[in-house]
C-alpha cells in the first residue's frame, strides 16, 4: 500500500480503535472473570490479539479478544483441571490455551477456512440478529444499573426485564446509573440524525463517556447535589497489573482431560471466528472478504502468545467489530489502536477509567445490538423470499434457545431442505455434490468466461470463489448460469461483493444466463429456481432478470420494440447456414427495430448441436439485418474463428490485394466471388477493419452477426447493436 494511503487509513482508524477499546475494556474483564479466570486474562487476550492479528493480517475490519462462545467451554477446563483449585486450573487451562493456538495456526495452515465458506447467508444474518438480541438482552439491565439481574440465559434475561424496571421503579437502583444508560441511549439514536458537521467528526459514544466522566467527576465534588455512584456501577480496574500476570503449567499435559479441553478450545474458536469472518465481511462498508486461512493462522499465533503471558484465547468478535464499523473503521489498524489504547488505559488512567459508569457502556452495547436485530433486518430478509425469512427467524431462534453453534448447524439444515424442495429433484442434488461445476478460460485478454452448470448454492460456492480468487482484480469476468437449473440467495449475495470488488479495481463481473429460471421474489438476489414447466411452483409474476431489465431500456431508449417472452415459431435466425447442422429450439428477448431501409433483430438464440448422447445444447445473442433486396451470400469471419463453419461450406477464401489487412485478419468465403468483391467496398472493408471481429453470414437476404457461443452482457449487447446500426447505415447507402 502506498504511504499516503497507509497514512491516510492509520488517521481514519484512530477513532473507532479508541472507541472499541472503551467497549471492549469492561467486556474483556466481564468475560475473564465469567471464565474463571482473573480479569487481567481478559486485557491480555484483547492486547495481544489486537496487536499480532493487525499485525499478521487477514482480516479487514475485524476485531479480536475474548469471546462469549468460549466463556463455558474456559471455565468447564478450570474447575476440570483444576479439581477444586480454580487458580491451578487456570495455570493448567493455560497450557490448553497455548496447545490449542498451535491447532489453529495448523488449521489455516492447510487450508480450512474454506469452511467458512459452507454457511448460507440467511443463516448468518439470522446469527447475527440472535447475537444483537443476546447482547441486547444482556446489556438492557446493566444500562439500567442492574449489575445481577439473577439470569443468564437469554430468553431468561428478557423475561427478568419488568423485575429489573421495578427494582428501578421501587429506588433500589442509584438514581445516576439509570439515568446515565438512558440517558446515553437516547443519544446514541437522536445523534445521527442531527445537522451539526460535529457528527461527521465525533463519534457519538465518546461524547456519551466523555459527558459520563464528567458528569461522575462533578457529582463526586458535589455529593450535596446528587450521590455519586458507588465503585460497583463503574468499571473495576487492577490495581496492580503486575501481580496478576501468570504462565501456563504443562503438568496435565499428558491427562485424558487435558487434551478435550485443547480439542473443545480449538473446536469452539475456530468456528466462531469462522462464523464473525464471515459476518464481519457482510458488515464491511468496502464489501471486501476476509482472508479466512490467514485469519486462522494469525488467530492462532495471536492465541499462543496470549496463553504464554496468562490470557485467554483470541477470536473474531462480532459484536466489538459492529462497533468498529459503525464508528467508520475501514482498516485493520482499527483492530491495532483498540489494543493500544487498552493498554495506555490500563497503564496511565486507570483513575480516570474508573469513573466510567457500566450503564454508559451498556447503553453503547444495547444500540449496536438493535442495528444488528432492528425490524429493517427482518423486513429485508423478508423482501428476498419468504424461504430465507424462515432460514433467518429459525437460525436465530435456535440460536437464543441453544448457542451459536448448533443455531448455525440448525441453519444449514433448514436451508438445505429448502432448497431440495425448491429443486424438485433430489437426484440432481446428490449426483452433482462432489463434482466439479465450474470451467473458467480466457476469451480475450483480461477477459474471462466462468460458466457454471447444473446447480450452484451454498455447499459448492467454493468452486466460484477459488476460480474468481484466481483472476486479478482488474479482469473483465462474465459469471454465466445458463447451464444451471438452480442458484440460491447465498451465491448471488456473494457475487454481488465480487462484483464490488472488481469495480472498485477498474474490473468488472457481470452475470447472465438467468432468463430461463424463475424469482422466489420481486428482489434482484432472490433465489433462482427451475420454471413453473419444471416445478410446481408458480413464476414470481412480472418479474423479469436484471439482465432483461436493462434491455428493456436500452430498446425503449433506441424507440424498439422488446419481449423477452420465449418464442418457438421465431422467422428469424433460422434461415442462415450457420443453422443448417443445428435445430433452433428457441429465442427469447427479442430487440427490434429499423435503421433506414434495414430491420434490425437482437435475440437470445437458444440451439442445439449434435445428437443423442452427443447432443449440446448451446445459446448465443445474435442480430439478424433483413435488407429489401438481395445480396449475395458469403461467410466471413476472423482467422480461424469458427473455421468449422466455413469448412463445412465449402466456400474458397477470397481475399483483396488492395487491402491485405483485411485478408490477413479475416477470413471471406462464397460461391459468386465476383459478386462478393463488387459487394465488399473500400468503405465496407475500412469499417470492418475499424471495428472488432464478428462472425458475419448473408443468406442472399439478410445478414447474421454473431461474436460468441454463449449469451452477451449488457455492455457486449450495447456494442452489438452499435455494430450492426453503424453497419445498416454503410448498407442503406447501397440500397
Amino acid at each position: 500500500m502506498p504511504l499516503p494511503s497507509l497514512f491516510q487509513n492509520i488517521l481514519r482508524n484512530i477513532f473507532p480503535g479508541f472507541v472499541v477499546s472503551l467497549v471492549a475494556l469492561p467486556l474483556a474483564l466481564g468475560l475473564a472473570l465469567a471464565s474463571g479466570a482473573p480479569p487481567i486474562a481478559g486485557l491480555i487476550s484483547a492486547i495481544v490479539g489486537g496487536v499480532l492479528v493487525s499485525l499478521i493480517g487477514g482480516s479487514n475490519v475485524a476485531i479480536v479478544g475474548p469471546g462469549n462462545g468460549l466463556v463455558v467451554v474456559t471455565l468447564t477446563a478450570i474447575t476440570t483441571l483444576g479439581q477444586g483449585d480454580m487458580y491451578g486450573g487456570y495455570l493448567y487451562t493455560l497450557a490448553a490455551v497455548v496447545l490449542s493456538g498451535l491447532v489453529i495456526f495448523a488449521l489455516g495452515l492447510f487450508r480450512f477456512g474454506a469452511l467458512s465458506e459452507y454457511f448460507p447467508t440467511a443463516a448468518v444474518q439470522g446469527m447475527l440478529a440472535a447475537i444483537g438480541v443476546i447482547i441486547m438482552a444482556k446489556q438492557l439491565h446493566v444500562m439500567l444499573g442492574v449489575n445481577d439481574p439473577g439470569a443468564n440465559a437469554p430468553l431468561e434475561l428478557l423475561l427478568a426485564i419488568p423485575q429489573s424496571l421495578a427494582r428501578v421503579f421501587s429506588g433500589q437502583i442509584p438514581t445516576l446509573a439509570y439515568v446515565f444508560g438512558l440517558s446515553a441511549l437516547l443519544f446514541l439514536f437522536a445523534y445521527p440524525k442531527l445537522q451539526w458537521s460535529g457528527t461527521k467528526i465525533i463519534p457519538a459514544p465518546i461524547l456519551v463517556v466523555l459527558a459520563s466522566i464528567g458528569l461522575g467527576y462533578l457529582a463526586e465534588w458535589n455529593p450535596e447535589w446528587i450521590e455519586p455512584l458507588q465503585p460497583a456501577y463503574l468499571v473495576a480496574i487492577p490495581t496492580d497489573l503486575a501481580q496478576s500476570l501468570a504462565f501456563p503449567d504443562f503438568g496435565q499435559v499428558s491427562e485424558p482431560a487435558f487434551f478435550s479441553a485443547v480439542l473443545s478450545l480449538t473446536f469452539i474458536a475456530t468456528v466462531e471466528s469462522l462464523l464473525s469472518m464471515k459476518a464481519v465481511d457482510r458488515l464491511d462498508p468496502l464489501k471486501r472478504r476476509t482472508n479466512v486461512n490467514q485469519g486462522l493462522k494469525a488467530i492462532g499465533i495471536a492465541t499462543v502468545v496470549s496463553g504464554l503471558l496468562g490470557g485467554l484465547n483470541v477470536v473474531k468478535v462480532i459484536a466489538r467489530s459492529s462497533v468498529n464499523v459503525n464508528q467508520g473503521a475501514s482498516h485493520r489498524a482499527s483492530n491495532f489502536f483498540h489494543s493500544i489504547f487498552l493498554l495506555a488505559f490500563v497503564l496511565f488512567f486507570a483513575g480516570q477509567l474508573r469513573h466510567i459508569p457500566l450503564s454508559v457502556l451498556a447503553a453503547i452495547l444495547v444500540y449496536t445490538g438493535y442495528k444488528l436485530c432492528a425490524p429493517r433486518v427482518f423486513k429485508n430478509m423478508a423482501l428476498v423470499g419468504w424461504e430465507q425469512l424462515i432460514i433467518f427467524v429459525v437460525t436465530l431462534l435456535i440460536t437464543l434457545l441453544t448457542n451459536l453453534i448448533t443455531g448455525i448447524i440448525i441453519g444449514v439444515m433448514v436451508t438445505l431442505i429448502s432448497q431440495l424442495r425448491a429443486m424438485g429433484r433430489v437426484e440432481v442434488f446428490l449426483e452433482n455434490l462432489f463434482k466439479p461445476n465450474t470451467l473458467l478460460y480466457e476469451e480475450d485478454q483480461e477477459q474471462y468466461h466462468l460458466s457454471v452448470k447444473a446447480y450452484s448454492n451454498f455447499l459448492n460456492f467454493i468452486g466460484i470463489k477459488q476460480k474468481l480468487d484466481t483472476l486479478p482484480r482488474n479482469a473483465k469476468v462474465i459469471v454465466d448460469f445458463s447451464l444451471v437449473q438452480f442458484i440460491d440467495y447465498t451465491v448471488l449475495d456473494q457475487l454481488q461483493n465480487y462484483h464490488f470488488n472488481f469495480k472498485a479495481t477498474g474490473g468488472d463481473l457481470e452475470i447472465i444466463g438467468m432468463d430461463h429460471l424463475s424469482s422466489t421474489s420481486s428482489h434482484p438476489l432472490s433465489t433462482k429456481v427451475p420454471t413453473a414447466r419444471q416445478l410446481k411452483a408458480p413464476k414470481y409474476p412480472g418479474q423479469p432478470s436484471r439482465r432483461q431489465r436493462t434491455m428493456r431500456l436500452f430498446a425503449k431508449k433506441m424507440d424498439w420494440q422488446f419481449n423477452e417472452a420465449s418464442d418457438f415459431k421465431s422467422e428469424h435466425f433460422g434461415r442462415f447456414q450457420y443453422f443448417g447442422i443445428r435445430k433452433i429450439e428457441y429465442i427469447r428477448n427479442k430487440m427490434q427495430g429499423w435503421n433506414g431501409q434495414v430491420s434490425v433483430a437482437l435475440a437470445d438464440v437458444y440451439f442445439a448441436e449434435g445428437a443423442y448422447t452427443a447432443e449440446q445444447h448451446l445459446q448465443s445473442t445474435m442480430v439478424e439485418l433483413f435488407l429489401p433486396q438481395g445480396l449475395p451470400t458469403f461467410v466471413l469471419n476472423k482467422e480461424n474463428l469458427l473455421d468449422r463453419v466455413a469448412n463445412l461450406t465449402g466456400f474458397q477464401d477470397i481475399r483483396f490485394e488492395m487491402h491485405p489487412d483485411f485478408s490477413h485478419r479475416f477470413n471471406l468465403r462464397g460461391d459468386e466471388p465476383e459478386a462478393i468483391r463488387q459487394f465488399f467496398s473500400a468503405e465496407l472493408i475500412a469499417f470492418f477493419e475499424a471495428n472488432k471481429e464478428y462472425h458475419l453470414e448473408s443468406n442472399g437476404k439478410g445478414l447474421l452477426i454473431f461474436e460468441k457461443e454463449r449469451l452477451s452482457t449488457i455492455s457486449e449487447i450495447k456494442q452489438l447493436v452499435s455494430f450492426a446500426n453503424r453497419l445498416a447505415q454503410i448498407l442503406n447507402s447501397k440500397l
